[in-house]
């Protein structure tokens, strides 16, 4: 027994031993990062200065502040927007590539290959598509005796624009449904079948509740994700055109590194995590209506 313990004891150390280049990296890069932040947030410091500790005034002073409440609701518009239109696009695109057809691998992969090109080659050929004089999208437009459009560079049409942009890289959601689908067990489509069930009573008494988890899963991923879209206005359009693209994370990045605000910046940071706190609290409460989970029942 004591060689037995003296092995545990040995297999313990180089556990910690190989644990902790992730936990050191943990506490410099992450944990210490958010703590200094959120002492900076207490504070009025200007790069190049010393910081002053001003208490809970650099949130209080948000109130106030008109472009906060603007780029929290540009934020909300391309969230409301842009989660459900890629979870349908995603979750269509997933069960036609859940057929049995010939060429399927290549089918996925073509599919799947927009997520691969980094974000900023994918803004730029976004910046080609909407430009109103030569761009792919009202040169298509015209051809066809369609009126075109100004794109991102209409306060109107700026928000949707990205919105419909966002559809583009939707392979990693694409996969996760597919994934899901691939899944769902046949013996439950059979059973419909027998009862004379179609296509639609398939889809909307078993593929449908069977993929709530991950639908879920998806919808949560993407408002958090889409809380934090930056560079489709760092790149595309700086927030315009008159702050109609505004967004938060770039609005916060604009306070820390352009008007050199580190200590409103760093609560403007807090505040974004607060409301993703409880947004995705919300969404996991209200989970219990609608995800169904197959096992429930043995619980």
């Amino acid at each position: 027994m004591a060689g037995l313990s003296g092995q545990r004891r040995l297999e313990r150390r180089w556990g910690w031993l190989m644990a902790l280049p992730a936990v050191l990296g943990f506490l410099i890069f992450t944990a210490g990062p958010m703590v200094a932040s959120l002492a900076f947030s207490l504070t009025d410091w200007q790069v190049g200065g010393s910081p002053s500790f001003v208490g809970l005034d650099n949130y209080t002073a948000m109130a106030s502040d008109e472009l906060f409440w603007t780029s929290l609701g540009a934020t909300t518009y391309y969230t409301l927007g842009a989660v459900p239109l890629v979870l349908i696009v995603s979750f269509a695109v997933a069960m036609l590539l859940n057929q049995r057809v010939r060429g399927l691998s290549l089918w996925r992969t073509i599919f799947y290959l927009p997520t691969l090109v980094p974000s900023i080659a994918n803004v730029v050929l976004w910046i080609w598509i909407f430009n109103p004089d030569f761009g792919l999208l009202n040169s298509l437009l015209r051809q066809a005796g369609l009126p075109s459009g100004q794109w991102i560079y209409d306060e109107a049409t700026a928000i949707p624009s990205l919105i419909v942009m966002s559809t583009w890289g939707f392979g990693n959601t694409m996969v996760i449904f597919l994934a899901g689908l691939q899944g769902v067990p046949r013996h439950l489509y059979e059973a419909v079948s027998i009862d004379g069930g179609g296509a639609w009573r398939r889809f909307w008494h078993v593929t449908l509740p069977m993929m709530t988890p991950t639908i879920f899963y998806n919808l949560v991923v993407g408002v958090v994700g889409t809380f934090q879209v930056f560079n489709q206005a760092y790149v595309m359009t700086e927030g315009g055109p008159n702050n109609a693209t505004l967004f938060y994370v770039y609005y916060l990045f604009r306070k820390a590194f352009r008007e050199s605000e580190m200590g409103y910046a760093s609560a403007l940071a807090w505040v974004l995590f607060m409301i993703i706190v409880v947004i995705t609290f919300l969404l996991f409460r209200n989970a219990r209506r609608w995800v169904h989970y197959e096992m429930a029942g043995a619980r």
